[in-house]
């Protein structure tokens, strides 16, 4: 099973989906094709995940008018501008030798690329030498349209180790958040989370759950998370360009009480930051993925 590693293959072992993630992994290319370099070429979006110098996992949202991320070859591309200041990973998106995960993901179409890599320093941004290249399925993606591109912003408004009851309510709210892991040798990786809003759980000011839905059957953020539990959350608020970064430790529950064949991710929060910064795109409100599961139902009171 070419392309995953250990964590990847004993959930896919243990859930009982081995043989069609072989089937499913024969898609992982270092190659970008044709479609997928111009699908890259429309987006003004890109959520970036990767390390900061003293190791925490973030995933950051970069945005630009379309054409700022391109392939400029069969296993490479190219980013123009960097990451706005303040960003926790300004510092590794301007280092040589980062290992980067990007997810592309056009919420007008509900279509989404990943491509993971290594980074190189360019004079107008970055560059990525793509290792692993891959389209996702549009499963549990709201659909919205772009309404306008704001030039000003705030920056970094807010820095933290646990969540403000703004934040904590802004998590709740969410139908969409992203997921940067480490995968080891192969690198960082990010990967995209959906549902109805409500979908993830504040526990405490310090720790979230969400359900894990089916997918792919790869299984590489789950079995990233079990080789290393670091990671990172993003959350979009799409109507303001509001961006909340949580850094911490995740684990995956497959506790025996709960119903087969379902899991559910616990994190650990460390870090965060909020910040509003200038050039952000607002989006419409969503019209909901018809695969996104009901949420169940509360209790009486």
């Amino acid at each position: 099973m070419a392309g995953y590693h250990w964590g990847s293959l004993a959930i896919q072992e243990r859930v009982g989906v081995r043989e069609h993630a072989v089937h499913v992994g024969q898609s992982v290319t270092p190659h970008i094709k044709d479609v997928a370099a111009a699908f890259l070429g429309l987006q003004p979006h890109l959520v970036v995940g990767a390390a900061d110098p003293g190791g925490l996992l973030w995933a950051s949202l970069l945005t630009g008018a379309p054409g700022f991320v391109r392939a400029t070859g069969p296993d490479r591309i190219a980013v123009r501008g960097g990451i706005p200041e303040g960003d926790p990973l300004a510092e590794a998106l301007a280092t040589a030798g980062t290992r980067v995960g990007t997810i592309s993901l056009d919420p007008r179409t509900r279509r989404r690329m990943r491509l993971g890599g290594t980074l190189e320093v360019t004079a107008g941004g970055f560059a990525l030498a793509a290792e692993r290249v891959f389209a996702n399925c549009p499963k549990y993606l709201q659909k919205r349209q772009p309404v306008r591109l704001v030039a000003e912003g705030a920056g970094v408004v807010r820095r933290g180790d646990a969540l403000t009851p703004d934040q904590e309510r802004a998590v709740r709210a969410a139908d969409t958040f992203f997921v940067a892991t480490s995968a080891g040798a192969d690198g960082a990786d990010a990967s995209h989370r959906g549902g109805m809003p409500g979908f993830v759980e504040v526990l405490s000011p310090t720790e979230l759950a969400w359900p894990d839905y089916a997918g792919n059957a790869m299984f590489l953020t789950l079995g990233n998370l079990l080789a290393d539990p670091r990671a990172g959350l993003l959350f979009p608020d799409w109507e303001s360009g509001a961006l909340l970064q949580l850094s911490g430790r995740a684990e995956t529950d497959f506790s025996e009480g709960r119903p087969a064949g379902e899991r559910r991710v616990r994190f650990q929060v460390e870090s965060v930051v909020e910040s509003v910064h200038p050039g952000r795109l607002l989006w419409s409100a969503p019209e909901y993925s018809p695969a996104n599961p009901a949420l169940p139902a509360l209790p009486s009171p």
